[in-house]
């Protein structure tokens, strides 16, 4: 039966396309609230106490992580409800199945995910000054974000790279590896806190490996990492924008999922040209993305153009130039982008369903 219309409306409303799309929206504020709680579970060491232990009830849980029992019990409640947890009524005990503590509780995991909760509910509780970016047409540059998008961004990036960096994506370029294995210069652009420049520097121990980004807070978090990770003699980070980072001489310069934050990536890539050694390589990591905005309509494709939205273009919106390229940028616009810096080689070295991995070079 239709509905009373107003003027703007259609002639005729589905009603069962309106409850049916009710019904998502409703999953929807079930997620978006899940994330907080995800997070809490990840900070509080939650997930990590119920990692293997079996059934467990919430006095037991809560005793192990010295949290309140009360508050507990809902966490745990809205965790079943969601299917995160299993919950037996006889004994009222959870479950945290194996298969989810690899992407809940074990932080060595390739599938581990509350960095990217972290990241994702910080970006969003910046919304206010990203509604009136929207109004103003400014940006709202990286630096200008809570902790939580610095760390929860490394935390979820990192164990991709530490799945693929070293062991597919390093050797899938043409004579890097050997030239790092014999002590060759790297530069880390855009580094954030360091979890690509280390991986690199306890990989190819003969290498030098500094890593380069504007934001000081996230250097000096690199530097205590570096430090953490034994590898502080031979791994070191500066503060300098990728348009004017020092050195030369570079067997490979790398940038993880910041090229299309840049303002201006061109100049970005021209300066990229400059710095490189004879022969050197530019790998270029960037978020999976199709050429056609309709082909990135799927799941994944969402998750890069909401931290687009609150990420990504708002930080290039912010410098200099403001090309504003997005998450989604695709092959094609960012083949244009290197070409235009200079460089007259470029090919897709390796994927994953998450990134696309480039080789560039002069």
């Amino acid at each position: 039966m239709a509905t009373q219309l107003t003027q703007d409306q259609p002639a005729q409303i589905d009603e069962q396309k309106v409850v049916a799309f009710v019904h998502q929206a409703l999953g929807e504020l079930g997620a978006t609230l899940n994330a907080a709680l995800v997070v809490i579970g990840d900070q509080l060491g939650l997930y990590a106490a119920m990692a293997g232990a079996g059934p467990i009830t919430a006095a037991e849980l809560a005793e192990r992580t010295g949290t309140s029992e009360r508050y507990v019990r809902e966490w745990l409640n809205a965790q079943a409800a969601g299917g995160y947890v299993t919950y037996e009524p006889d004994g009222e005990r959870y479950t945290l199945p194996a298969e989810h503590a690899m992407v809940l509780a074990d932080e060595a995991s390739p599938w581990f995910m509350p960095g990217a909760f972290q990241l994702m509910t910080a970006s969003a509780g910046d919304h206010a000054q990203i509604a009136e970016a929207f109004r103003s047409g400014a940006g709202v540059g990286w630096h200008e974000h809570s902790h939580g998008v610095f760390e929860g961004c490394e935390r979820f990036f990192r164990p991709g790279y530490a799945a693929h960096l070293c062991t597919e994506w390093i050797p899938a370029l043409e004579g890097v590896e050997a030239k790092l294995r014999d002590g060759g210069r790297v530069a880390d652009v855009g580094c954030g806190h360091g979890a690509s420049t280390i991986l690199m520097a306890q990989t190819y121990p003969d290498a030098t490996v500094t890593g380069f980004d504007y934001h000081d807070g996230s250097i000096a978090v690199a530097r205590e990492r570096a430090r953490a990770a034994g590898v502080a003699d031979r791994v070191t980070f500066e503060v300098a924008p990728a348009s004017t980072y020092p050195g030369g001489g570079y067997d490979l310069v790398t940038t993880f999922d910041c090229l299309h934050d840049m303002g201006d990536p061109v100049g970005a890539a021209r300066h990229v040209r400059s710095t490189l050694a004879d022969g050197g390589t530019w790998m270029i990591v960037e978020p999976f993305a199709n050429d056609r905005t309709e082909d990135n309509l799927n799941p994944i494709g969402r998750i890069y153009y909401a931290a687009s939205t609150l990420l990504c273009t708002p930080a290039s919106l912010s410098q200099e130039v403001g090309l504003a390229l997005g998450a989604q940028a695709g092959e094609t616009r960012l083949r244009d982008v290197v070409t235009a810096g200079g460089l007259t080689h470029f090919r897709r070295a390796a994927e994953t369903p998450f990134n696309l991995v480039f080789e560039a070079r002069a």
